[in-house]
């Protein structure tokens, strides 16, 4: 009899070990990598490539993800200062008052909570998001439970900042209004003749930019068929570069690096009666994929991940407003409408022309702002190899430093056939000004 009492105390104390073992498993801290944030902007990039989204209003999915993230990692890092009172009609987010809350999972709860209600597909980031809550559920309940809940309520206190920004007004404003009279203004381009695109972009509440103005570039050329006038040298330069890059055939470098550097959401292709979209990246993905290179490459941490991307993608905002400021002041035609009505009919374009005004050019603008920002960060001379297009069949391309790849890609334009050179090279100062602003402005790091 006594040893049977023994035998079953030894059993319970064994059952006991095992069960506190097993709770001491559930208590262990969540972790959260760089890896992580990277997914969820990578999940974030795929459905805006999924649900066809513009240039400037995929600009707008990043930003505010990005900055909800921020505002939560900063209450935990010393190095780190809020961006209340540098970024405009920004409040203070609610204090983290818990002592468990794990603020890594807080800032991504937050991101794909704000992402969820930017995007169409929400089944998509709900999904990609309830993956990941089940993995933190699992590893540590508590702790996974009280994070999550200030992570929502971050959330909803920024969706209130975020929806003052006048988006919601501007999709009730009227479409571009197209004036055949006049022959220098932008008329809508083949294939599909889309209607120009975010006419009223410039009225986005700017966040760091005094105006969408701020930074207005020159005029372009006045506008002028005459030979040797400024603008009728750009348009035949245009022509004429185009026609000596298709002569060396597919295989030329021109061609790859108008290529690589598309990023057009709207390519229409006809087959027969059928007319659909192939899906890509925009000008400003593919920036954010380079943000992610470079973190990635110096193996930075969490912390300095998410600085990282909201910074640059605060650029990229702010450079969108900009430009589209632009575009609809001048509202310049197109080369590929003035070539097939003056010069060549059957001329095409190596890229297809996107659906709102030249002048400026948008990618030269967001990669001039991009470019100064990450230069900012990891230095003048970084190389690095942009594998962001592989996903769309392209090779990796390799270059000396972030304004080497901005150039490229402000030159690829001319090389498309859908910029004339003044829209480029205003382009990219229009973008560095902005790009300089940010980093003068804005002091998100502690000295």
């Amino acid at each position: 009899m006594f040893r049977f009492i023994k035998l079953n105390k030894i059993y319970i104390t064994i059952i006991g070990l095992v069960l506190l073992q097993a709770c001491k498993g559930n208590r262990e801290p969540i972790e959260v990598t760089p890896d992580d944030y990277y997914n969820t902007v990578n999940q974030v990039t795929e459905i805006m490539i999924h649900d066809i989204f513009s240039p400037p209003v995929a600009s707008r999915i990043y930003v505010y993800p990005n900055i909800a993230a921020y505002e939560i990692m900063s209450q935990g890092n010393q190095t780190y200062k809020s961006l209340v009172g540098q970024i405009k009609d920004l409040t203070p987010i609610p204090k983290a008052n818990e002592t468990n809350i794990n603020l890594k999972i807080s800032a991504l709860v937050a991101h794909m909570e704000l992402s969820k209600t930017l995007v169409f597909s929400e089944d998509k980031m709900m999904q990609y998001r309830d993956s990941i809550y089940g993995v933190w559920n699992r590893v540590n309940q508590d702790e996974f439970k009280v994070s999550k809940a200030y992570g929502i309520k971050v959330a909803n206190y920024l969706k209130t900042w975020m929806d003052a920004d006048n988006y919601a007004q501007t999709r009730t404003m009227h479409k571009y209004n197209i004036d055949t009279e006049d022959p220098s203004r932008w008329q809508p381009t083949p294939p599909a003749y889309m209607d120009g695109i975010e006419p009223h972009w410039m009225k986005i509440r700017t966040l760091v930019l005094d105006s969408a103005a701020q930074f207005k570039p020159v005029p372009p050329p006045k506008f002028s068929l005459e030979k040797d006038s400024q603008f009728h040298n750009e348009l035949m330069e245009v022509y004429n570069v185009s026609e000596a890059i298709t002569k060396k055939g597919d295989t030329s470098e021109e061609i790859e690096i108008a290529q690589f550097w598309d990023c057009n959401p709207y390519v229409s292709v006809t087959r027969g009666h059928l007319m659909f979209a192939t899906k890509k990246i925009t000008p400003g993905a593919h920036w954010i994929g380079i943000t992610k290179i470079a973190c990635n490459n110096e193996n930075l941490n969490f912390d300095d991940v998410v600085y990282t991307f909201t910074k640059t993608s605060i650029g990229i905002f702010e450079a969108f407003i900009s430009c589209w400021d632009e575009k609809y002041r001048s509202n310049l035609i197109r080369p590929e409408t003035l070539i097939n009505q003056h010069i060549d009919e059957k001329w095409k374009p190596i890229l297809q022309t996107p659906p709102f005004p030249e002048y400026t050019s948008g990618h030269s603008v967001v990669s001039g702002a991009a470019s100064t920002i990450l230069t900012s960060i990891f230095g003048d001379d970084y190389s690095f190899d942009d594998d962001t297009e592989i996903p769309f069949g392209l090779p990796i391309r390799s270059f000396k430093s972030f304004n080497h790849a901005a150039d490229e890609a402000a030159i690829s334009r001319l090389y498309g056939g859908i910029h004339y050179k003044a829209a480029i090279d205003e382009g990219v100062k229009q973008g560095r000004e902005v790009g300089k602003l940010v980093v003068n402005k804005l002091s998100m790091k502690q000295e």
